[in-house]
């Protein structure tokens, strides 16, 4: 692994422990060049799971970006890094699970939503506005209806 501090090659692993959804390596690293040290995660991924966006442009799966947009859907909401951290993964797992190597991005919102649902409607209500496109308080109205 390359130390991101001085571009040095080879760096030493002094931790290792999985994550908290156990799906997730944490590495603690080392540079003996430089000294610094810096934190790593390795994730078992068993396929590249490609997203079909809605003009037909086609990307790879990424759970960052995910992670980004369910983060600011839940920005000063009382939910939790881990919790968070956690319905990515299980979105991910989902993705990757159902045999699939194409996604559409539909699939991806859909799945963010449901997971919102369950663990905080105002962050629930946030995505769906702006994945569902709302244009007014009639459609807002109309998401907590049904």
């Amino acid at each position: 692994m390359k130390c991101p501090f001085c571009s040095h090659d080879d760096t030493q692993v002094k931790d290792s422990r999985p994550s908290d959804d156990g799906r997730t390596i944490r590495r603690r690293r080392e540079c003996p060049e430089c000294g610094r040290r810096f934190t790593t995660f390795e994730r078992f991924q068993v396929q590249q799971v490609v997203v079909v966006k809605r003009d037909g442009r086609k990307e790879l799966f990424d759970r960052e970006k995910l992670m980004k947009s369910l983060l600011t859907a839940l920005r000063k909401r009382p939910v939790t890094q881990q919790q968070i951290s956690q319905m990515a993964s299980d979105i991910e797992q989902m993705l990757t699970e159902n045999g699939r190597s194409e996604v559409t991005s539909r699939d991806v919102g859909d799945a963010a939503l449901v997971a919102l649902k369950s663990v905080d409607f105002i962050g629930y209500l946030r995505y769906a506005s702006v994945y569902q496109e709302f244009t007014g308080p009639d459609d807002v109205v109309a998401l907590i209806n049904t």
